[in-house]
């Protein structure tokens, strides 16, 4: 300690102490005048003391530690790094779809895309977790994309690891950019538009890469063709930030690079920014000087490195984040396409069992006419356990409401009258012309079944509602599928030889035992046309 703060602290100590010595005397005599009438009192002046003598000397103590303190030179404080952090919200939804994603896995009964998804789901999670910013470089095999890559290497700042994995034509790199505060992951891709079968799988896999990056350079070296331009747009249209790259310009004059570049620019400029369109030279060819010697110019990539620089710096945190929640949304919509697909084939499943046996049932017990509402409890059975595919619980009373609803509407429509008219016609060409009359009832019920089926599986799928055209135009739109020439003649194939045959020798016999019923079994307009053919 300084001499001079030292005898100033024992100068300031004493008159401390001083003043304690007087406080403590008047306090001593004010206690014994106290203490005769009021003990209580008395003993409380005394805390009051001990209290006020111990902050004086934490008041002093401070005072002094204060203006002693040595003050640290400012270069000396400590420097906390930047952790970027991603934008909340997106983060928040993309974890969100990751959880929904876990739990649509379960239900989804095929075990190899049920592990598919798991495994791309945790992919995802990884990459969020690592926030790590992932660049693919993306086009033709003949743009110079590898040249890039190699040129983009030896102009980045910081070390280059080694290869992280590999395409069949392309590797990934880690690398560090200087002013980014993350990792960053540069891909070059198989090249897209080659021909073959080989050439169509590099395709699929380049697309693939570029749709999980978080940045695109898309690499030309030329004027953008249509069949590159279709690509293009088609990742600006779910949202893949790109820049443009023209490559190769050593091969044209001054005056062709500056028209080549703005025709880029106008072309794209619903797309990409004018700024993102960079011209370079990642590969130039060698030139032979006036003495014959072969000189090989520097690659000529900066203007691309100091356009990503700025990109990366000002946007990577919105790239990281945007190109999570797609990737989260994008694996959602393949997880509930493929429950959708699970349902709707269990759904068939059930309405193939329910039509044959409301066939059965009208076989046996033939009607006057074909009517909906006679197979109302075979409906409505049907429709509780469709509706336990779509997740959706319907009790007894509401599966015969909209059974009969949906029964109604087939009726009013002229659905069942339109298709005796379609069956009847083919079954007189496929069975005995006095079967006919007994198989048109049962093999029309499950026609009619189907549609409702297939009719209740629209109804379910959009939550139980029918949709802006409501229950009329669900109806037509299955009606309209059902009377494909191909679908109706496979339907009365499955038809003859799960109705028909099995009942012919039933209905052959009520025949002989009754002639007349054979001539009975028809409707007058089926009679009328049974005579025309």
């Amino acid at each position: 300690m300084h001499p001079i703060r030292l005898t100033l602290f024992f100068i300031g100590l004493s008159i401390i102490l001083g003043l304690m010595l007087w406080l403590v005397n008047s306090l001593y005599r004010l206690y014994l005048q106290v203490s005769f009438t009021a003990p209580f009192l008395a003993n409380l002046l005394i805390l009051v003391l001990i209290a006020l003598i111990g902050l004086i000397l934490w008041t002093f103590w401070r005072y002094f530690n204060l203006f002693g303190r040595k003050r640290k030179p400012r270069s000396s404080r400590k420097v906390v790094n930047y952790q970027p952090q991603l934008p909340t919200e997106k983060t928040e939804v993309a974890a969100a779809n990751l959880r929904t994603i876990q739990q649509q896995v379960n239900q989804i009964q095929d075990k190899v895309a049920q592990k598919v998804l798991l495994n791309r789901s945790q992919e995802i999670q990884a990459n969020f977790e690592r926030q790590e910013l992932q660049v693919a470089v993306f086009g033709t095999g003949s743009a110079g994309k590898t040249s890039l890559v190699n040129a983009l290497i030896g102009q980045m700042v910081g070390n280059v690891e080694a290869t992280m994995g590999t395409t069949q034509t392309g590797q990934t790199y880690r690398l560090k950019l200087k002013g980014v505060n993350r990792q960053i992951l540069i891909t070059d891709t198989p090249g897209i538009l080659e021909a073959g079968e080989a050439g169509i799988q590099r395709d699929r896999l380049a697309r693939e890469l570029a749709t999980n990056a978080d940045l695109l350079i898309f690499v030309v070296d030329n004027d953008l063709r249509q069949s590159e331009y279709d690509p293009l747009c088609e990742l600006a249209e779910i949202g893949k930030r790109s820049l443009l790259v023209f490559n190769k310009i050593d091969v044209y004059a001054d005056a062709d690079q500056q028209l080549i570049g703005d025709r880029l620019k106008e072309k794209v400029q619903h797309l990409i920014t004018p700024q993102d369109v960079v011209l370079v030279c990642a590969n130039p060819q060698p030139v032979e000087l006036e003495d014959g010697e072969i000189f090989a110019p520097e690659p000529d990539v900066m203007p691309l490195v100091k356009r990503l620089a700025v990109v990366l710096r000002a946007e990577g945190d919105d790239l990281l984040a945007d190109n999570l929640l797609l990737q989260s949304q994008r694996l959602g919509e393949e997880a509930r396409k493929i429950i959708e697909h699970q349902r709707k084939k269990q759904a068939e499943q059930v309405i193939e069992r329910y039509q044959w046996i409301g066939a059965g049932v009208i076989a046996v017990t033939p009607l006057p006419v074909v009517d909906m509402l006679a197979t109302a409890a075979v409906n409505a059975q049907m429709v509780m356990e469709i509706g336990r595919v779509y997740g959706c619980e319907i009790d007894g009373d509401r599966g015969k409401e909209l059974a009969v609803s949906l029964g109604k509407t087939l009726v009013s429509l002229g659905v069942v009258k339109g298709a005796v008219e379609i069956l009847a016609k083919i079954l007189q060409t496929n069975i005995a012309t006095y079967l006919v009359g007994k198989a048109i009832q049962g093999v029309t019920a499950a026609y009619l079944t189907r549609i409702a089926g297939k009719s209740f599986i629209e109804y379910f799928r959009h939550d139980q509602d029918w949709g802006d055209g409501g229950i009329t135009e669900v109806v037509q739109e299955q009606f309209k599928l059902s009377k494909k020439d191909e679908f109706v003649k496979d339907f009365v194939g499955d038809a003859i030889l799960k109705v028909v045959n099995p009942f012919k020798e039933v209905w052959q016999i009520e025949l002989e035992e009754d002639p007349e019923l054979a001539e009975l079994e028809w409707t007058a307009p089926q009679r009328r046309r049974r005579d025309e053919w």
